[in-house]
């Protein structure tokens, strides 16, 4: 039997009396593309931020690739990719010096996509020289997608990752989460509050009411069955 990618059990986070995830049980299996979808404030980021180890849980527990995240090996972060809903960017310095440093830390470090991306999203020779501070949000985000894609990993985690993006940038880094990551077998968690874009990418949906995951399936098949759109959908369930 298939290993999942992903186990979390009944994990609780608390900020002062309020549970934002309260006995949460999920689990991730590979090559599965999963949209997280919850109303503002339900806890997805948490959610993303525990399943990495970058939040600490009150109680349960959380493995990555079988191992506990809070003591991941650095090759199992080596198969990890990562994109926050807020910048986390080295601001002081430039793009080129940026992705040079994260090239040192990931052994499968993909020069050519590298290239590509950067060319294919506007940063010439002067852009990659100028510090990352002075780039706009919207560079910003596909200079952070970039990062999380360069090293070809096995788990992406996407946490509103077009949220700074135009219409352009989010069809562009739709496209190349198609066809350079999902035809790869890659595992993917997307969180993102545009359904539009989630019925794009997304093989399976997971809806986050009350601190747990009140509902997951196949897209397809819960909107057939529901006979509803993936919009009546995300109302009825997460009201």
């Amino acid at each position: 039997m298939t290993a999942a990618i992903i186990e979390v059990s009944s994990i609780v986070k608390r900020f002062d009396s309020r549970a934002v995830l309260d006995g949460l049980n999920w689990q991730i299996m590979p090559g599965q593309v999963v949209g997280l979808l919850g109303r503002n404030g339900a806890g997805k980021s948490t959610l993303l931020e525990c399943l990495l180890g970058l939040r600490e849980t009150d109680s349960g527990s959380v493995t990555i690739f079988g191992e506990d995240v809070a003591n991941l090996s650095e090759a199992a972060r080596a198969r990890i990719g990562y994109v926050p809903q807020q910048s986390d960017l080295f601001e002081w310095l430039t793009p080129r010096q940026m992705l040079d440093y994260f090239k040192a830390l990931y052994p499968r470090w993909n020069d050519a996509k590298v290239a590509l991306l950067l060319a294919r999203w506007g940063f010439d020779a002067l852009k990659c020289a100028t510090p990352i501070s002075r780039l706009s949000g919207g560079e910003k985000q596909r200079l952070s997608i970039i990062r999380a894609l360069a090293h070809d990993p096995d788990l992406l985690i996407l946490d509103e990752p077009v949220a700074a993006l135009d219409p352009v940038g989010r069809r562009d880094f739709l496209r190349e989460l198609i066809d350079g990551v999902i035809e790869r077998d890659t595992t993917v968690v997307f969180s993102t509050h545009i359904l539009s874009d989630l019925e794009r990418v997304a093989l399976d949906v997971a809806f986050l009411k009350n601190g747990k995951i009140a509902l997951q399936g196949p897209l397809d098949e819960l909107l057939e069955s529901a006979g509803q759109t993936l919009e009546d959908l995300f109302v009825e369930v997460t009201q």
